[in-house]
């Protein structure tokens, strides 16, 4: 664990701030949900919720049906990284933080469907090997969750509105599984 050397003090109502510049380098944003952990030597540890993570299993599952039955490749994504796949070797993909500009398109809460003349929109900040195609926002509960990407690694050809709605579904079929689980 690193230190930051910040200290704050716990308000009358048990509130700590979690400084801005720790926020927005772990990307939390205003509202924003946290998991608190503590350990046997009384460390209180603060993590992330990604409740899309829960889901990774299933998630990869209907990523790979998609692909074997329809040849789409497919990014599933929390609002910060890679969480399942399928058609792409996971080993690049999982685990890897998304663009900002898949971020920016998540927090738009609109379907992104890639059109010929469109400039391209790398999925993963760390490389500009795969591009999205299409990008279907998940919402739970109108708390954006992630999204469901269709990915081309070259030749971007524009999705047929057969593959955006088979998308919109794996999309629509994890945020319902999402509201069973809440």
């Amino acid at each position: 664990m690193k230190t930051t050397g910040i200290v704050r003090r716990i308000d009358d109502l048990g509130r700590v701030v979690i400084p801005k510049e720790i926020r927005r380098k772990m990307r939390i944003k205003n509202g924003g949900l946290l998991e608190i952990y503590t350990d046997n030597e009384g460390q209180i540890i603060f993590r992330k919720y990604s409740p899309i993570k829960d889901l990774s299993q299933l998630a990869m599952e209907y990523a790979e049906a998609l692909y074997k039955t329809c040849g789409i490749s497919i990014i599933v994504a929390d609002r910060d990284i890679a969480v399942a796949c399928a058609g792409v070797p996971g080993k690049d993909i999982l685990e890897h933080k998304i663009s900002s500009e898949i971020d920016g398109l998540i927090d738009t809460r609109k379907p992104y469907v890639w059109k010929k003349g469109d400039r391209k929109i790398f999925v993963l900040g760390k490389t500009d090997k795969y591009l999205a195609k299409v990008v279907m926002p998940m919402l739970s509960e109108s708390d954006i969750i992630g999204a469901v990407i269709a990915v081309e690694t070259e030749n971007l050809n524009e999705p047929s509105e057969i593959d955006v709605k088979l998308v919109q579904t794996v999309a629509a079929f994890l945020c319902k599984q999402l509201d069973i689980n809440l």
